[in-house]
């Protein structure tokens, strides 16, 4: 994943391209685990410290209420999980470290997704089926102790992502359907409105985007399968031990395809360490060998984040400044992305409203429209359609969203004077004169 992203920074080496924005959270019912560093806390804080790129870390609080309602539960797992990221090394001063429900626009932009988001698409949601299937093996009705919370939840996720305009989302393998949703809100609220959202793309760490727990199934508080990550040094020796295992023998070989045990160990390890317990797996280690082995992998790298941990947990009053500031950052760029997003759907000032007439739903669909979309080879495209959804403009692939939505932006702001330095990127379609195509482009240039 490191190497992605810094690919990816490195083609935005382009002054006129903005930084690479990366966003994620995690929601604050309980203490963060070892799934959460590798999968999400590790990899983080090694983000935060790229060049060109703009990290934004928040505690989900908002998504805590959908699965808790135990109120000190929430603000202990809020304070517990900032210790943890801190002490893991994220430094504040270099990212956008907040809290979700001290961004009230986060929940207003919740809203105007809502709005444009298909019941359909809810329905298809992979918690929400769950709990759906669930009931109705029970015999009850599909929809019994099912909160308009967790329905909506794909919804809320988007504003997070979408708030923040961020390109990159680290995510497990179970979370790439809700970034599909948040793309799917993004380019319905875009067509309506014209660009204002980024398109995300979801970014897993294949080795470690599902770590497994004791049980072998999925590290996860649902499934009270977890090892904390600062638990207590002889207690993670005893969860350790516990980790679920076959029954062969010292002496005989083992498998590592399908283990927990070195699924986790190779989360920690480097890839010299990893292919060494490999070998010793073929050779017959001992399962209680295997799990010292992986006792001390893993005590290695926790061991000092863990001091650093309790003297922070010790202070929440130093935290709580933190967030704070962290919000009034994170404010700075969703206010007036708020006020734009307002302006846009319509929720506007009167008193600027102009003496002219106003004009008419058939006005407003007669005009032409850029339509982003991504096809089967993975890359992004646009087309710019006239009053009677006629092709006027067709660009190229490009790898991202953003640079789609970039060249887009040139296009709106410039007409056809950047037309000539966009060559290679767009081309007018057959047939399209140069008039036609700057007509339509002046009225990007002219619409407030």
């Amino acid at each position: 994943m490191m190497t992605n992203r810094q690919t990816d920074a490195s083609q935005r080496s382009n002054p006129s391209i903005s930084p690479l924005r990366y966003l994620t959270g995690i929601t604050t019912t309980g203490a963060p685990h070892l799934g959460n560093f590798v999968g999400s806390i590790r990899p983080s804080v090694a983000a935060s410290r790229l060049a060109d790129v703009q990290s934004f870390y928040f505690l989900a609080d908002y998504h805590a209420l959908i699965k808790c309602d135990e109120p000190a539960r929430i603000q202990r797992s809020t304070l517990e999980i900032a210790a943890s990221w801190l002490a893991a090394g994220l430094e504040p001063e270099r990212v956008t470290f907040y809290r979700q429900s001290d961004i009230p626009e986060i929940t207003e932009l919740t809203w105007l997704l809502t709005c444009v988001t298909g019941k359909g698409v809810l329905n298809r949601a992979h918690a929400y089926k769950a709990a759906v299937d669930k009931n109705q093996a029970a015999g009850n009705d599909p929809d019994v102790d099912i909160s308009a919370g967790l329905f909506m939840y794909p919804v809320l996720m988007g504003a997070d992502i979408l708030m923040f305009k961020a390109h990159q989302v680290p995510v497990g393998r179970d979370q790439i359907q809700h970034i599909e949703m948040a793309r799917d809100m993004a380019q319905r609220f875009n067509h309506l409105y014209g660009e204002h959202f980024v398109l995300p793309e979801a970014v897993t760490e294949e080795s470690v985007a599902l770590l497994p727990g004791l049980d072998g199934r999925k590290m996860s508080k649902s499934y009270d399968n977890t090892i904390p990550l600062f638990t207590p040094r002889e207690q993670l020796r005893k969860l350790i031990a516990g980790i679920l295992t076959d029954s062969r023998a010292p002496g005989e070989a083992k498998e590592v395809e399908g283990s927990a045990l070195f699924q986790i160990y190779q989360a920690f390890a480097s890839a010299p360490e990893a292919a060494a317990l490999r070998r010793a797996y073929a050779d017959g280690i001992s399962w209680g060998d295997a799990k010292q082995l992986l006792f001390e992998r893993i005590e290695r790298d926790v061991a000092p984040m863990r001091e650093r941990y309790h003297a922070m947990i010790n202070d929440p009053a130093k935290i709580e400044a933190l967030l704070q500031a962290g919000a009034e950052k994170a404010r700075a760029v969703a206010t007036p992305f708020m006020r734009e997003l307002r302006q846009a759907v319509g929720l506007r000032n009167l008193g600027a409203l102009s003496a002219a007439a106003p004009k008419s739903k058939a006005a407003k669909t007669a005009a032409p429209a850029f339509k982003q979309y991504r096809e089967k080879d993975g890359k992004f495209y646009f087309k710019l359609l006239d009053t009677n959804a006629r092709v006027l403009l067709q660009s190229q692939g490009f790898e991202s969203p953003k640079d789609a939505a970039l060249t887009i932006s040139i296009l709106q702001n410039e007409g056809s004077a950047a037309l000539a330095a966009l060559q290679g990127k767009v081309e007018a379609a057959q047939g399209i004169s140069a008039d036609e195509l700057d007509t339509a482009l002046q009225f990007f240039a002219t619409s407030p």
